[in-house]
């Protein structure tokens, strides 16, 4: 018990950071590509440059990012890999030409690899204690994307891509400051296993890489498909994604019970298989709202499916899980570029339903891939539950005085109306401010209501600027936020009353 307060510390310093950092992250691999042929007058060529020179520097270092994690003090790794992709969005920001976006490309590169192989390796050091972490991380990640996603794209509607990308900057250095700021690692390092990391984990590297292709390649397919098939525009696009978001946001944590119960092989055979239900769904998919409720499968797909390949990694990796988190963020890197090769090849050559049905044959056989590296490594198909606080009644003598850990004698659970109750509160203020701002003009939710308001791109009939414009897209994004506060407290107040 000694060291659990400042691990847990730790660990919770690193999901403030991946919240952070994965917004800006995610926001700019989806705005990069239409920035730069918008305000660089990139050509098709040059934007795929633009993109593929990041994606080649964080796949080469990577690897070495692992090792550095591995031999230093990983909360100074990620912090100088957060404080270098801050620079990378500053860089986008005040890029007047592509040499400059490009130079900002390779810090990106960089700076990703040092942070994210960095981030995987600490929440690993209480995996052995506690089987949750990767799930924990994998949420806190999530969190973080549909929120700058909301919020960045509300920013770009009113102040365009300078902002976004000095929000963006913002972020990572906040990112990095948490980290740098973290406790040092007090839980002990894991075993060193005998043979090498990368031949031990040469099975799940293997399925990572066809199902990362597959993914990509179905993810990618389906924003040339809204884009040019139902002529959507960019914050409709985003919008349509976002429901799945939200799902990987909220769901990995609640999936790890099913892992608990029924095993990683088992969890994992189902997630491929609601994967390859929504690619086939996809293939008839009449309406933008049908495509957005389809992709919700795929999100809970990949809420159960990437906290578990983490987790698998870190533990099969032994003492060197930096390094095995680098082969592993690597072979998911080197998936996503096959796999937008392919979707690209798919949409050119094939109809749109063969397209679909061939990926998700594909994503089908993951449902016997993914499981077979699970046994390949060896790692237990259940995992330990998540360690428990201590009892009230457990002897004095086994803890010293100094370092007890106050505990609640009453063992029941904490009452569920203490979560509806600050759902109250919040939805009481939330009314107040949006009747303030329905008398302004001001509200989006009464806009939605009367039809003034594309409900997908967020346009107003009379457009707003300025100050108004800032009250009016703060209004947007809280109505989300308060959205999900009510569902995540009716999960919460379900699993309370079980």
């Amino acid at each position: 018990m000694a060291v659990l307060a400042p691990a847990r510390r730790r660990e919770s310093r690193v999901l403030l950071a991946a919240t952070l950092a994965n917004g800006p992250v995610e926001l700019l691999d989806f705005l990069l590509p239409l920035w730069a042929g918008a305000a660089l007058g990139a050509s098709a060529t040059q934007v795929g440059a633009l993109v593929a020179a990041e994606l080649a520097v964080s796949v080469v270092v990577r690897p070495f990012a692992g090792m550095l994690a591995d031999a230093c003090e990983r909360r100074f790794v990620a912090a100088a890999g957060a404080l270098i992709y801050a620079l990378s969005c500053l860089g986008y920001a005040l890029a007047g030409g592509l040499p400059q976006a490009y130079a900002a490309a390779v810090l990106g590169g960089l700076g990703g690899a040092l942070l994210w192989v960095a981030v995987r390796a600490m929440a690993g050091e209480r995996l052995a204690e506690d089987s949750a972490v990767y799930p924990r991380l994998t949420a806190a990640e999530e969190t973080g994307a549909w929120v700058a996603f909301v919020a960045g794209l509300s920013l770009l509607s009113l102040f365009g891509y300078r902002t976004v990308f000095l929000a963006c900057a913002g972020a990572c250095l906040a990112a990095a400051v948490a980290l740098a700021s973290a406790p040092r690692r007090v839980v002990p390092a894991a075993p060193e296993l005998p043979g090498g990391v990368a031949r031990r984990l040469r099975p799940m590297l293997l399925a990572v890489l066809v199902t990362m292709a597959a993914e990509a390649a179905i993810a990618l397919l389906l924003l040339l498909h809204l884009q040019r098939h139902f002529q959507l525009e960019i914050v409709q696009i985003a919008y349509v994604f976002l429901p799945g978001a939200i799902a990987m946001a909220v769901l990995p944590v609640h999936l790890h019970r099913f892992v608990l119960r029924f095993g990683r092989v088992r969890v994992l055979a189902l997630a491929s298989i609601s994967s390859a239900v929504f690619a086939t769904g996809l293939a008839w998919a009449p309406h933008p709202v049908v495509i957005a409720l389809l992709w919700v499968l795929s999100g809970v797909a990949w809420a159960a499916v990437i906290p578990v390949q983490q987790a698998v990694v870190a533990e099969a990796s032994g003492a060197r899980v930096g390094r095995g988190m680098g082969l592993y963020e690597s072979a998911v890197l080197l998936g996503s570029l096959a796999g937008s090769l392919l979707a690209g090849t798919l949409y050119d050559v094939s109809p749109w339903p063969v397209a679909c049905l061939a990926l998700a044959v594909i994503i089908l056989a993951g449902a016997g891939l993914v499981p077979w590296s699970v046994r390949a490594l060896g790692v237990a198909d259940r995992p330990a539950p998540a360690d428990r606080p201590a009892r009230a009644d457990r002897p004095a003598s086994v803890v010293p005085p100094e370092q007890r850990v106050e505990v609640r004698t009453d063992p029941r659970p904490k009452p569920a109306r203490s979560a509806g109750r600050k759902l109250g509160e919040h939805v009481a203020l939330y009314l107040a401010v949006q009747a303030v701002l329905a008398v302004l003009d001001l509200s989006w939710v009464r806009d939605l209501a009367t039809g003034a308001v594309d409900p997908l791109s967020g346009q107003r009939d009379v457009p707003l600027e300025g100050l108004a414009g800032i009250a009016y897209g703060a209004g947007r994004v809280w109505t989300i936020i308060v959205v999900i506060d009510v569902i995540w407290t009716a999960v919460t107040v379900f699993r309370q009353r079980r």
